[in-house]
Formats: C-alpha cells, sequence, structure tokens
C-alpha cells in the first residue's frame, strides 16, 4: 500500500479544494470571536448583578470549579476531533474517584492508587475503542452502554454511598500554590501538553486527518483503528484521572459526583469550535467553552439562581454552541467556494 507524508493532513470530504486550510481557519476564528464576545457579555451582565462576581476569591472559585470539567473536556476534544464520541465518561469519572479512594483508604498511597483508578480508565477506554473499531458499533451506542456499565461499577464499590476520605493528607491536589489549589494548575498542565500533542507532533495531524477523512487517511497507509483506540483511552484515562482530582478537591468519592461531565465536555468542546463529523477543533476553544459554562454556573449561583434554572441554560449553551457551528459551516463553505486564482 503506498503511503503519503502524514505531516500533510489528508483534507476531509470530497468539496476539500485548495484553500481548505483557510476557510477552517476563518471559519474557527469566527466562532471563537463569538463565544469570546459571548463570555464577554456574560462577564459584563454578572458583574452588573453580582457584586461580589469580579473579586480575585470569586475568580478562584470559577478556575476551581471548571478544573474537572476541564480535564474531562481535553479528552473530549481529543474522541470528538477525531470523529468520534464518548459518553462514557460521565461513569469514568465517579469510578475513578471511587475507586481512588477507597484505596488510600485501605492503606494504599497516593500514587498507586492513583495509577489503579487510572489504569481503570484506560481500559474503558480500550473497550471503547475496540468496540467502536473491531465490533464496528456506532461510538454513541458504545460509549451509552459503557457508561452505563462504569456507572453501576461506581455503586458497586460504593454500595451507593459517599465514601469520605479518612485522612486528608490523602488529597495533595487540594493544597494551594500562588493562589490557587493544584488542582487547577493540573489543569493547566495537562492543556499545555495535549495542546503540544495535536498541533506539533505526528499524532496531531493523524488525529485531524482520521476526523476529516477516515476513509482517505486509511488509503494513506495511517493505521486508523489503533488511532481511533488510542483517542479512546486518553479519554479514558483523563477522565478517571478528572474523578481522582475531583476526591481531591471534595475529599470524598460518590457515584453521582461527576456524571454529568458527558454533556457538559461536549457541550465545552462544540462551543470551542470543534464539530460533531469530526477534523475540527482544538485546546483553546476547548477552554474557552468550559470556561463559559463554569462562568454561567457561577454568576447564576451567585444571583441565588435555582439549580434548575441553571440546568435550563446549560442547555441553551448546547443550541448556542450548535448554531455557532452552523455559522462556522456557512464561513467555511463560503471560502472553499470562492474563485481560485
Amino acid at each position: 500500500m503506498n503511503t503519503v507524508d502524514i505531516t500533510e493532513p489528508v483534507q476531509a470530504g470530497p468539496a476539500r479544494v485548495p484553500g481548505g486550510t483557510l476557510g477552517r481557519a476563518a471559519a474557527q476564528g469566527t466562532q471563537l470571536l463569538g463565544v469570546g464576545g459571548f463570555y464577554l457579555i456574560l462577564v459584563i451582565f454578572f458583574a452588573a448583578k453580582a457584586d461580589n462576581f469580579l473579586t480575585t476569591s470569586n475568580t478562584v472559585n470559577i478556575l476551581s470549579n471548571i478544573s474537572i470539567l476541564g480535564v474531562v473536556a481535553l479528552g473530549q476534544a481529543i474522541v470528538l476531533i477525531s470523529g468520534g464520541f464518548d459518553l462514557s465518561v460521565s461513569g469514568t469519572v465517579p469510578l475513578g474517584g471511587i475507586i481512588y479512594v477507597e484505596l488510600v483508604n485501605h492503606g494504599h498511597g497516593v500514587v498507586p492508587a492513583t495509577l489503579v483508578a487510572v489504569a481503570a480508565g484506560l481500559v474503558v477506554g480500550v473497550c471503547n475503542g475496540l468496540i467502536v473499531t473491531v465490533l464496528g458499533i456506532n461510538p454513541l451506542i458504545t460509549t451509552l452502554a459503557t457508561v452505563s456499565i462504569t456507572g453501576g461499577l461506581a455503586f458497586t464499590v460504593s454500595n451507593g454511598l459517599t465514601v469520605t476520605l479518612t485522612n486528608p493528607a490523602d488529597a495533595p491536589l487540594g493544597n494551594n500554590l500562588w493562589g490557587m489549589p493544584l488542582y487547577v494548575w493540573t489543569l493547566i498542565l495537562l492543556a499545555v501538553i495535549v495542546f503540544i500533542a495535536l498541533r506539533y507532533t505526528i499524532f496531531g495531524r493523524m488525529l485531524y486527518s482520521v476526523g476529516g477523512n477516515r476513509e482517505a487517511t486509511r488509503l494513506a497507509g495511517i493505521r486508523v483503528n489503533a488511532i481511533t483506540i488510542a483517542v479512546y483511552v486518553l479519554s479514558g484515562i483523563l477522565s478517571s484521572f478528572a474523578g481522582v482530582m475531583l476526591a481531591h478537591q471534595l475529599l470524598a468519592g460518590a457515584p453521582t459526583v461527576g456524571s454529568t461531565e458527558g454533556l457538559l465536555s461536549i457541550t465545552a468542546v462544540i462551543l470551542g469550535g470543534a464539530s460533531l463529523s469530526g477534523g475540527t477543533g482544538g485546546i483553546p476553544g476547548t477552554l474557552l467553552g468550559v470556561l463559559v459554562i463554569g462562568t454561567v454556573s457561577n454568576g447564576l449561583a451567585l444571583m441565588q439562581v435555582p439549580t434548575f434554572y441553571q440546568q435550563i441554560a446549560t442547555g441553551a449553551i448546547l443550541l448556542l454552541a450548535v448554531g455557532l457551528g452552523r455559522v462556522r459551516g456557512l464561513v467555511e463553505r463560503a471560502i472553499w467556494a470562492r474563485p481560485r486564482g
């Protein structure tokens, strides 16, 4: 089989024409500008409605609250860029947290407990990847099944109860560094790593290629199934580690805590410029989407808005994300359709 240089990603779809890269860049820039403007409006609105919104302590509070969702969204971004879909994170997050708490409470160290919890996420990712690639089952159906399994395991391991850390010293990520908890710095570090991997490595280029045009990428000699399994493994690892971070944050693990991260992470990634069809998206946009969701939740809480209205707001943000994606697509097609010299 002939191969090509994977440093030049395969363009996605039959409508890809010279200048398509410019089209995607302009379209993503349009969406990011739109989301950035929307976020600025949010800040102005909440600052006018809540006196303590623009305080240092509240800013740290927002960053602390989005740290878990941010880590999950990093994995979700990798999957969506590749053209996949991962709902299983909603079960992997609480499962990872409960495994960690149970192990440290029974005398195991922080590092071994973390490794075992992360290994559980790795197993979930391998299962998702193999089912999608080998059995050919749709990622949505696959991850809907595995979220039920992992969620059930979380209830089984904890007996349906909240498990509290017996020793707060077993939650070192809750310690502060330069005024912020270590789990916030952990999110920043992981985001930098994933950004570099997507932007500057061969794996990142292959990832966008798979999401852009899976069949053309396969014909180019790239092992598409291996890439697909890898992205689900990375998502499983990041989501289970997010569960460990959540245990450090709450000093406890519970089968229901973190169970909403699937929908929220998908919302954040799409809001940040990704597409359900794959091939687009990035880490800066993903983090901006996470920040929007966290700011809305924080602002509404400061205004003492009931929780169920916050759920309505999350749904509205998802619709906004889809709408911005539609605008991005129109911009992209308009640029592709321009006459070429």
